[in-house]
Protein backbone atom coordinates (compact mmCIF):
# COMPACT_ATOMS: atom_id res chain seq x y z
CA UNK A 1 0.00 0.00 0.00
CA UNK A 2 1.25 3.57 -1.26
CA UNK A 3 -1.40 5.53 0.02
CA UNK A 4 -4.42 5.71 2.37
CA UNK A 5 -7.24 7.97 1.86
CA UNK A 6 -9.60 9.67 3.85
CA UNK A 7 -8.82 7.54 7.28
CA UNK A 8 -9.69 10.66 9.62
CA UNK A 9 -10.21 8.11 12.51
CA UNK A 10 -6.64 6.36 12.36
CA UNK A 11 -4.84 5.77 14.98
CA UNK A 12 -1.41 7.23 16.40
CA UNK A 13 0.63 3.88 15.64
CA UNK A 14 -0.77 3.50 11.96
CA UNK A 15 -0.05 7.19 11.43
CA UNK A 16 3.50 6.61 13.21
CA UNK A 17 3.73 3.47 10.45
CA UNK A 18 2.97 5.38 7.42
CA UNK A 19 5.87 8.15 8.08
CA UNK A 20 7.85 5.07 8.81
CA UNK A 21 7.36 3.40 5.73
CA UNK A 22 6.75 6.30 3.55
CA UNK A 23 3.29 5.73 2.96
CA UNK A 24 1.06 9.15 1.72
CA UNK A 25 -1.82 9.89 3.21
CA UNK A 26 -4.73 12.05 0.64
CA UNK A 27 -6.66 13.90 3.38
CA UNK A 28 -9.69 16.40 2.92
CA UNK A 29 -10.34 18.77 5.45
CA UNK A 30 -13.63 17.29 6.79
CA UNK A 31 -14.80 19.92 8.87
CA UNK A 32 -18.00 20.64 10.48
CA UNK A 33 -18.05 24.20 9.15
CA UNK A 34 -19.77 26.14 6.34
CA UNK A 35 -19.10 23.74 3.61
CA UNK A 36 -19.97 20.43 5.81
CA UNK A 37 -23.25 18.35 4.51
CA UNK A 38 -25.21 18.73 7.83
CA UNK A 39 -26.66 15.51 9.13
CA UNK A 40 -29.85 15.04 10.89
CA UNK A 41 -29.21 14.70 14.70
CA UNK A 42 -28.22 10.74 15.66
CA UNK A 43 -25.87 8.66 14.66
CA UNK A 44 -25.20 10.18 11.11
CA UNK A 45 -24.65 13.50 12.39
CA UNK A 46 -22.38 12.01 16.00
CA UNK A 47 -20.23 9.93 12.84
CA UNK A 48 -19.48 13.15 11.07
CA UNK A 49 -18.46 15.33 14.23
CA UNK A 50 -16.12 12.44 15.00
CA UNK A 51 -14.96 12.64 11.42
CA UNK A 52 -14.41 16.51 11.44
CA UNK A 53 -12.56 16.32 14.75
CA UNK A 54 -10.25 13.36 13.79
CA UNK A 55 -9.44 15.74 10.29
CA UNK A 56 -7.77 18.26 12.73
CA UNK A 57 -6.09 15.56 14.99
CA UNK A 58 -4.92 13.23 11.29
CA UNK A 59 -3.39 16.72 9.64
CA UNK A 60 -1.61 17.27 13.52
CA UNK A 61 -0.84 13.60 13.27
CA UNK A 62 0.41 13.71 9.96
CA UNK A 63 3.21 16.75 10.51
CA UNK A 64 4.49 14.55 13.72
CA UNK A 65 4.88 11.60 12.06
CA UNK A 66 6.52 12.98 8.71
CA UNK A 67 3.84 12.02 6.51
CA UNK A 68 3.40 13.08 3.16
CA UNK A 69 0.02 14.27 2.39
CA UNK A 70 -1.93 14.98 -0.66
CA UNK A 71 -4.57 17.19 -1.77
CA UNK A 72 -8.07 15.51 -2.34
CA UNK A 73 -11.28 15.58 -2.99
CA UNK A 74 -14.44 13.79 -3.47
CA UNK A 75 -16.57 17.44 -4.43
CA UNK A 76 -15.56 16.80 -8.36
CA UNK A 77 -18.82 15.68 -9.82
CA UNK A 78 -20.72 18.27 -7.54
CA UNK A 79 -21.53 21.09 -9.10
CA UNK A 80 -21.50 23.27 -5.78
CA UNK A 81 -18.55 21.38 -4.96
CA UNK A 82 -16.45 22.05 -7.56
CA UNK A 83 -17.07 25.92 -6.80
CA UNK A 84 -16.08 25.20 -3.44
CA UNK A 85 -12.74 22.92 -4.14
CA UNK A 86 -10.68 26.35 -3.96
CA UNK A 87 -12.04 27.32 -0.58
CA UNK A 88 -11.30 23.41 1.20
CA UNK A 89 -7.62 23.57 -0.05
CA UNK A 90 -7.54 26.81 1.45
CA UNK A 91 -8.63 25.63 4.76
CA UNK A 92 -5.35 23.82 4.50
CA UNK A 93 -3.46 27.21 5.67
CA UNK A 94 -4.48 26.28 9.16
CA UNK A 95 -1.87 22.85 9.36
CA UNK A 96 0.38 24.12 6.41
CA UNK A 97 0.74 28.37 5.96
CA UNK A 98 -0.08 29.05 2.65
CA UNK A 99 3.01 28.07 0.23
CA UNK A 100 2.76 24.79 2.20
CA UNK A 101 -1.06 24.08 1.02
CA UNK A 102 -0.41 25.38 -2.62
CA UNK A 103 2.48 22.68 -2.42
CA UNK A 104 0.66 20.31 -1.60
CA UNK A 105 -2.64 20.51 -4.46
CA UNK A 106 0.77 20.84 -7.10
CA UNK A 107 4.24 19.24 -6.69
CA UNK A 108 2.94 16.87 -4.01
CA UNK A 109 -0.03 15.81 -5.80
CA UNK A 110 2.32 15.46 -9.01
CA UNK A 111 4.56 13.42 -6.94
CA UNK A 112 1.35 10.97 -5.82
CA UNK A 113 0.14 10.85 -9.72
CA UNK A 114 3.59 10.05 -10.41
CA UNK A 115 3.36 6.79 -8.24
CA UNK A 116 0.89 5.08 -10.86
CA UNK A 117 3.43 4.28 -13.39
CA UNK A 118 2.31 2.96 -17.09
CA UNK A 119 -0.96 4.16 -15.96
CA UNK A 120 0.02 7.40 -15.12
CA UNK A 121 -2.36 9.50 -18.41
CA UNK A 122 0.08 12.15 -18.45
CA UNK A 123 3.21 11.81 -20.17
CA UNK A 124 5.90 13.84 -18.30
CA UNK A 125 6.65 16.23 -15.51
CA UNK A 126 3.37 17.40 -13.46
CA UNK A 127 3.44 19.96 -10.69
CA UNK A 128 6.41 21.78 -12.08
CA UNK A 129 7.22 24.76 -14.35
CA UNK A 130 9.88 23.86 -16.67
CA UNK A 131 10.41 23.11 -20.22
CA UNK A 132 8.75 19.90 -21.25
CA UNK A 133 6.93 19.64 -18.16
CA UNK A 134 2.66 19.58 -18.40
CA UNK A 135 1.80 22.51 -16.61
CA UNK A 136 -1.51 24.18 -16.22
CA UNK A 137 -0.89 28.08 -15.01
CA UNK A 138 -3.49 29.90 -13.29
CA UNK A 139 -2.47 34.00 -12.77
CA UNK A 140 -4.21 34.82 -9.59
CA UNK A 141 -5.09 38.95 -8.98
CA UNK A 142 -3.11 39.05 -5.74
CA UNK A 143 -0.35 36.83 -3.61
CA UNK A 144 -1.70 33.97 -2.71
CA UNK A 145 0.77 33.01 -0.33
CA UNK A 146 -0.22 36.53 1.49
CA UNK A 147 -3.86 35.56 1.19
CA UNK A 148 -5.00 32.20 0.48
CA UNK A 149 -8.47 32.72 0.64
CA UNK A 150 -8.03 34.40 -2.67
CA UNK A 151 -8.18 30.76 -4.34
CA UNK A 152 -11.74 30.67 -2.46
CA UNK A 153 -13.25 32.81 -5.33
CA UNK A 154 -11.76 31.55 -8.89
CA UNK A 155 -14.16 33.83 -11.04
CA UNK A 156 -12.95 36.79 -9.61
CA UNK A 157 -9.53 36.20 -8.45
CA UNK A 158 -8.18 34.13 -11.26
CA UNK A 159 -7.62 36.17 -13.77
CA UNK A 160 -6.16 34.05 -16.33
CA UNK A 161 -6.34 30.30 -16.28
CA UNK A 162 -4.28 28.11 -18.91
CA UNK A 163 -4.64 24.27 -19.42
CA UNK A 164 -2.71 22.13 -21.61
CA UNK A 165 -0.93 25.04 -23.01
CA UNK A 166 -4.69 26.35 -23.93
CA UNK A 167 -5.52 29.74 -22.91
CA UNK A 168 -9.29 29.42 -21.15
CA UNK A 169 -9.69 32.91 -19.79
CA UNK A 170 -7.45 35.83 -19.98
CA UNK A 171 -9.10 38.74 -17.97
CA UNK A 172 -5.94 40.50 -17.91
CA UNK A 173 -6.82 44.28 -19.05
Amino acid sequence: MRCVEHGQLLDEETVRLMGERDVWWCLQPFLDDADANPQPPGKQRDAQLRVSAGTVRAYGLAQKHGVRTAFGTDILFSPSGVARQGAHLAKLERWYGAAGALRMATGANADLLAMSGERNPYPGRLGVVEEGALADLILVDGDPVADLSLIADPERNFVVIMKGGVVYKHALE
